[in-house]
């Protein structure tokens, strides 16, 4: 029965994460980590629900690019939209006057409904204007029709054991020592053997951190540090050649996001000491990502499922990735990206690249229990959601105490 999207609703949520220095980084000292929160309607009474996770103010430019939208996306059947989902995407995405100032639920869970579309039907959802110089219709298509062989052992493997995950909960740069103890012994315990630490803002205090976690994780479980683009080139290389005693498997977002070259310099100079290099959660189309894998600039792809234009764009970054034999490792946390990026990984592993070698997805444990669906973490794995869509509907509670500026949460912190 053809159902017809007839409203558009998008709300300003933001959570106070500021208050405990959850999130806290060398780039963002108290960060209320937020979300612009979409539900749409069809005139058969069926809701569709979608987020961008955003943080504090910058939500309400969001919001407004959100209705700026709403009126391409309100009056669209779903038929029209499932049977043109290029066209659709890019309808959205390069819109004549909009572009101008820069670049579904069902009965499914999505990764499940990605895993088993045809291989042809999805390559329909893709966009590859910009890209064949490095990937073309056909290369996806026949990584799609590879991936085929043993498509059905590893979808089982997934829904027993999980996707491998690593902790970012432990390490913030406001954190205080005792906390930082109290967070890696409790996720030892909860058999964590991956733990990410975020530098940057002063050497000689990251040097005793990851001295301290080092210590704290033993010389087994494996180390990642992220600065968030707080360096120069220059200073990128120096600082984590200072660093490297603590032997991490990479240096995230050490330089400026759009750097594609800078990357590449730190890529080179860091490889004879085994640090790779990632990035990708500022990384806004799929034209960036192209690019930083043809400079060989990356050595992990951080895709994020908020940042670029919808799943499509992201489609193409681990179709591109896989041709290029970079490792995908998504980027998660803030508001439901642990929600929503869980499909796109299950989906790369079971029918893109088939591997798990130094793969994993990023995990923060906060703000889950505002989702209807929340992610489920198993013995640090990341566990197939089994409700339908993309597991961002958020409790109508929750939306409401957290709505800004009106909700209850804020109004007892404004006065």
């Amino acid at each position: 029965m053809t159902q017809t999207i007839v409203k558009l609703t998008v709300r300003d949520v933001r959570f106070p994460t500021s208050l405990e220095k959850h999130g806290s980084d060398a780039m963002h000292a108290d960060p209320d980590y937020s979300a612009a929160y979409v539900v749409i309607e069809t005139d058969k009474g069926k809701r569709g629900y979608g987020l961008t996770f955003t943080c504090g103010r910058g939500t309400e430019i969001v919001v407004c690019a959100v209705k700026a939208l709403s009126a391409l996306v309100v009056g669209k059947s779903l038929e029209e939209i499932v049977n043109d989902f290029r066209g659709f995407y890019r309808n959205l995405s390069s819109e004549p006057q909009m572009r101008w100032i820069g670049p579904e639920k069902g009965g499914k869970p999505l990764w499940k409904l990605l895993v088993d579309m045809d291989p042809k039907k999805l390559i329909s959802c893709i966009d590859f204007r910009y890209i064949t110089d490095a990937l073309t219709e056909q290369e996806a298509l026949d990584i799609l029709v590879k991936a085929q062989a043993g498509k059905q052992q590893r979808e089982e493997q997934m829904l027993k054991e999980g996707y491998p995950a690593y902790t970012t909960s432990c390490a913030w740069l406001g954190y205080s020592d005792q906390l930082l103890k109290q967070l890696c012994t409790n996720a030892l315990n909860d058999g964590w053997t991956k733990f990410k630490v975020k530098v940057g803002a002063d050497l000689e205090d990251d040097i005793r951190r990851c001295r301290l976690i080092r210590q704290m994780i033993g010389p087994n479980n494996t180390m990642m540090i992220d600065a968030n683009q707080r360096w120069d080139v220059g200073e990128s290389i120096t600082w984590v050649t200072k660093l490297a005693e603590f032997k991490p498997l990479w240096i995230e977002e050490p330089t400026c996001p759009d750097d594609v070259l800078g990357h590449a310099a730190i890529s080179k100079a860091l490889a004879p000491l085994g640090i790779g290099v990632a990035s990708g959660e500022q990384c806004h189309n799929r034209v960036m990502f192209k690019q930083f894998l043809q400079a060989s600039a990356l050595q992990f792809i951080q895709i994020d499922s908020c940042r670029m234009g919808s799943v499509n764009e992201n489609l193409a970054v681990l179709l591109m990735s896989h041709k290029f034999k970079v490792p995908v490792c998504p980027h998660a946390g803030g508001v439901g990206l642990c929600e929503l990026v869980q499909h796109l990984i299950l989906f790369d592993y079971i029918s893109v690249s088939a591997s798990l070698d130094n793969r994993m997805c990023e995990y923060v444990e906060h703000l889950h229990e505002h989702f209807t669906s929340p992610v489920v973490i198993k013995n640090a794995r990341y566990m197939p959601p089994k409700d339908a869509g993309y597991s961002c509907e958020m409790l109508e509670s929750s939306v409401k105490s957290h709505q800004y500026p009106d909700g209850d949460v804020w109004r007892k912190l404004q006065g």
